[in-house]
């Protein structure tokens, strides 16, 4: 039986990847800080340990204790608009948090590194985003992502630490955490519908994104560890068909009821059209069977109902203000 290490474990998406793990049989360990992850999301028959990626310490502890096969790297603060306001913060948890993780993964011998990155490593590439174009990232999130991803390829020539890298995209579903003001759009309308206000969009909301649900992805990730034409490999992983964030606002308003309206902010700086080519990841895992737009928001909004209003504080370790969005600004 395998025994599996889950960072972010008690996020979104790594609660979800730790009970399809336990699922496929597999002993797992969740790592979390719950600076964004909930306790209650971990699953009682997974090994919960707080403590921080950041902290060598914490993760040389984890890995003597424990003989992974595995690691399921999760944990990341995944605001790529605000990244450009936290450098430091996004490079020290971000980068050299996995790397802290890579380097105990070498020393034990670990069988297969799986690394959650994103399609930020594209920047402002052309769409649809397929894994052979070069990547240039457009924001320090994107930065680090790719960094992690070239510090795997190193480790992987030198000492034969085996990888899979997944460039998700715009994933949504039950379990988000519907109070981050900073990130997951799908939550932050369910949230704002809950309370009765409007939902805010930067710009004219006519950027495009292919959004994912989440039960769309993790079955794939969870996988990787078993199929050879995995290892080694960078795979694009989410929806395919492409919506304007008008159209999800629209969608949302429809599911929810809410009588509310939609206030357009000023422009951020931001990708304007990121969707992506999945021709990769169908050859190697198969083609799912995707989830509508409309049923994924009906699912989740089913669930946020049950969660109810949800609010987290402020981040308020902004490393610089100048052209910051002042919505980011309210309450912090």
């Amino acid at each position: 039986m395998p025994t599996s290490l889950v960072t972010g474990g008690a996020g979104f998406m790594g609660s979800h990847l730790a009970r399809e793990l336990l699922r496929r049989g597999h002993d797992v360990v969740v790592l979390d800080d719950l600076s964004g992850g909930f306790e209650e999301n971990v699953d009682r028959a997974a090994t919960f340990v707080r403590g921080s990626i950041v902290d060598p310490t914490v993760v040389d502890e984890l890995f003597d204790k424990h003989e992974f096969t595995y690691v399921f790297h999760l944990a990341a603060y995944a605001a790529e608009g605000l990244s450009h306001f936290i450098r430091r913060y996004n490079y020290t948890n971000n980068l050299l948090g996995s790397v802290n993780l890579i380097n105990a993964a070498i020393r034990h011998d670990v069988e297969r590194f799986v690394f959650t990155s994103s399609i930020a490593v594209y920047g402002h590439g052309e769409v649809p985003l397929r894994e052979a174009q070069p990547p240039t990232p457009a924001d320090p999130y994107g930065v680090a992502k790719l960094a992690v991803e070239q510090d795997l390829r190193a480790a992987q020539d030198m000492f034969g630490l085996d990888y899979v890298i997944f460039r998700p995209h715009n994933v949504y579903g039950e379990g988000q955490n519907l109070g981050d003001r900073y990130r997951n759009v799908v939550g932050i309308f369910m949230n704002l519908a809950m309370q009765g206000l409007p939902f805010t969009i930067f710009g004219d909301g006519e950027q495009t994104r292919a959004f994912s649900y989440v039960a769309d992805v993790i079955p794939m990730i969870a996988r990787s560890v078993d199929l050879d034409a995995a290892k080694n490999q960078v795979f694009n992983i989410g929806g395919d068909e492409v919506f304007t964030v008008n159209t999800l606002a629209k969608t949302v308003i429809e599911v929810t009821g809410a009588d509310v309206g939609v206030r357009h902010l000023e422009a951020r700086n931001e990708v304007a059209h990121a969707h992506c080519d999945h021709a990769r990841a169908h050859e190697v895992f198969g083609r799912p069977d995707l989830t509508s737009l409309r049923a994924g928001v009906e699912r989740m909004w089913s669930w946020a109902q049950r969660r109810g209003v949800t609010s987290t504080a402020a981040f308020t370790d902004i490393e610089i203000r100048k052209k910051l969005p002042p919505v980011w600004l309210e309450d912090a």
